[in-house]
Formats: C-alpha cells, sequence, structure tokens
C-alpha cells in the first residue's frame, strides 16, 4: 500500500505525521518512509544517529544539445516545445536549461538525425538507509541552483520497492512534486491546522486529489477542543472529508518536538492517536 501524506500549507506538521505514522506502523509491520520533499528533506533529522546509511544514487535530467552542423534551423523543435526553452535564430539555437522538463520531444520531431543529441546533467540523488528491521528511509534531494524537484522526486519515487508499505512524505504546497508523489497513490492522507491559512491550502490540497480521484481523509493538527473553528468544519462536512485524527495542541508535544524526538515514541497519548490513524487507513478498521 502506497499511502502519501501532503498539506497546501508549509509548517502545518506533515512531516510530523509522516515520521510519526511510518513509527507507529513500523511496530507491526515493515515500512518504508519516503521523503519526496526534494527541495528540503528533513525526516532523516528525527532518526538522526539511528539511520545506518546504505547507498546513494545520482539522478540525472535528460538535455537537449544541437550540433549547429547538421541543424537547418526548420524550428519544429521550438515549436514542439512546450516549455518555451528552444529559440531558434537564422544561424543558431538557444536552449534554456532551466526551462526545459528533459522530455526530449525536440529530438523526436527534428527531421536532421543527428542534429538534436543528449546529454545527461545531474540535478540531485537519491539516498536511503536503515533504521531498523522494520523501517527503511528514503530521500530524493535536489542539487542547489535546480528549478524543479521533479525529476528527483520521481526517481525516488520509483527508487523504492513495491514489497511494503509505503509512506511517503511530499512537498508542501501544490506544484508540480507534490501531484508527482500523490500520483498513483491508494491513499492520501491531508494535514491541516485549524486557522485560516490552514483551511484556504487545504481547499487548494483537496482539490488536486479530488481531480485525481484519489482517496483521502484529513489529519487536523493543533487542534484546539475549546476552540473549534468553524469554517474547518464545514469545508470537511460539505466536501465528505472523514477526519483520521486530531493532533490535540500541546505543550508536551511541543518540548519532545523541539528536541527532535519521535512524539510516538515518547507520549503515549500520540502513539494511540497514530496507532487509530494506521488501523483506520492500513488495516481499514
Amino acid at each position: 500500500m502506497y499511502i502519501a501524506v501532503i498539506s497546501g500549507k508549509g509548517g502545518t506538521g506533515k512531516t510530523t505525521v509522516a515520521v510519526n505514522l511510518a513509527y507507529v506502523a513500523s511496530l507491526y509491520e515493515p515500512v518504508y518512509l519516503v521523503d519526496l520533499d526534494a527541495e528540503e528533506p528533513n525526516g532523516h533529522l528525527f532518526f538522526k544517529e539511528r539511520i545506518s546509511w546504505m547507498g546513494e544514487e545520482t539522478v540525472y535530467k535528460k538535455l537537449p544539445r544541437v550540433n549547429l552542423d547538421i541543424c537547418t534551423f526548420c524550428g519544429k523543435c521550438a515549436e514542439a516545445c512546450q516549455k518555451g526553452a528552444i529559440v531558434v535564430g537564422k544561424k543558431t539555437v538557444m536552449v534554456f536549461d532551466n526551462l526545459c522538463h528533459g522530455c526530449m520531444l525536440c529530438e523526436y520531431v527534428c527531421p536532421e538525425k543527428g542534429a538534436i543529441v543528449e546529454e545527461m546533467k545531474p540535478i540531485g540523488y537519491v539516498k536511503w538507509g536503515k533504521v531498523n528491521d522494520n523501517l527503511d528511509y528514503y530521500m530524493g534531494l535536489m542539487n542547489i541552483g535546480e528549478l524543479s524537484a521533479t525529476p528527483v522526486v520521481r526517481h525516488a519515487k520509483h527508487k523504492v520497492p513495491r514489497d511494503r508499505l509505503i509512506i511517503a512524505d511530499g512537498a508542501p504546497g501544490a506544484s508540480c512534486p507534490v501531484v508527482e508523489a500523490i500520483d498513483g497513490a491508494d491513499y492520501v492522507i491531508l494535514v491541516t491546522e485549524p486557522t485560516p491559512f490552514g483551511l484556504h491550502d487545504l481547499e487548494v490540497a483537496y482539490s488536486i486529489v479530488n481531480q485525481l480521484g484519489l482517496r483521502a481523509g484529513v489529519i487536523v493538527n493543533r487542534d484546539d477542543a475549546n476552540r473549534p473553528y468553524d469554517a474547518l468544519e464545514r469545508f470537511l462536512d460539505e466536501n465528505g472529508l472523514s477526519v483520521l485524527a486530531r493532533i490535540p495542541f500541546s505543550k508536551d508535544i511541543a518540548k519532545v518536538y523541539s528536541r527532535g524526538g519521535i512524539l510516538s515514541e515518547h507520549l503515549p497519548f500520540v502513539r494511540e492517536i497514530f496507532e487509530g490513524v494506521y488501523r483506520k487507513v492500513v488495516k481499514r478498521q
């Protein structure tokens, strides 16, 4: 089963949810925790020295390179490029690497064989290791200066074997890396908070999940039972979104989190919360 954890808003607690759910699930079955926030992966920080790193693999992006001795400057490559990454002049061709997405459609449509060839550019890497016998950790990290994390996210996602439960921590927001992270997921956990910003970005994230036809549920983080946010509750009711859990606004949670600790490991009441999520989502109880 592939579970993706996302949130439209950064700082909502998405990584906290992914790490704690993976930790609790690993007490019952083997789990892969995959950090797909390739611009800033931080799931490994919760495990610190517990991770034994096992391997690393470079991620490359295909870039077109034009042989001006063969090119006839017909412009078909520029016409086909959906990203505007190629400009053809009378006697030259300019390729803007930062705009290119590496699809190589330009090479496919070029009528002159050999005029456009592939060049492989390293844009990041995937790293993996073992936390314990039941928990493995994978993460993707893009190189500084790269503009798109999507190829790294895709590579990290497909690097993970499919022989056990996978819990993926996606990037915040609603951009292409998020879509790549949830594509093909069996279930999506949307993490939100009871604030206007939290609700706004939940609406955006849910619209993507809904368009892709994916099953989803919500975890409300920093929930204050004494101060319910009615607008959030109405949105959940109107869209038939089930609340998988409510994580309370708690000083004890803040203390453990500030030390970089895993909440479910140190706080029994938090472990009970995530055991409930595990039963609902994975065991469907």
